[in-house]
């Protein structure tokens, strides 16, 4: 199991960072410890990785994973809510791992990260407009697999 979380700024464009162990931007986030709920896990990862600890709100999005090389996964993404400019300077980013961040619009998500992630973040942007909770697997709403 995994958790991330989606923040937004004012203009309600996303935050993503730049893993420095991969080649493409993400959520901030991580893998769930054992003895450790999702939630727990989302706000750990969000602290190690961004050096802040904002409330995370509910939980937007539930993407069963499948994977060949690691087994199945299950994703869980938070509503991180709008970081307030207070919040962004006290960012301090986990040298050995994240190279960097930015907030971006949802429109150039396809260019800045891989599919599966496009999907999962535009399910929970909307999740978040509607007010509900969305279930996917690998990205897809269960109306688009087949």
């Amino acid at each position: 199991m995994a958790a991330g979380a989606l923040f937004f700024d004012e203009a309600d464009r996303v935050l993503l960072i730049e893993p420095s162990y991969k080649d493409y931007r993400d959520v901030p986030g991580g893998y769930v410890e054992e003895g450790e709920s999702p939630l727990q896990a989302c706000v750990r990862e969000v602290q190690e990785e961004l050096g802040i600890a904002p409330r995370i709100g509910c939980l937007l999005v539930v993407d069963w994973a499948p994977n060949p090389g690691e087994g199945d996964k299950v994703l869980y993404l938070f509503n991180g809510g709008r970081l307030s400019t207070d919040s962004r300077q006290r960012i301090t980013l986990q040298a050995n791992e994240v190279r960097g961040y930015d907030f971006h619009p949802a429109e150039r998500l396809p260019e800045l990260t891989i599919p599966r992630l496009v999907r999962r973040i535009t399910a929970g942007i909307q999740a978040r407009a509607n007010g509900v909770t969305a279930y996917l697997e690998h990205g897809n709403s269960p109306e688009t697999v087949g």
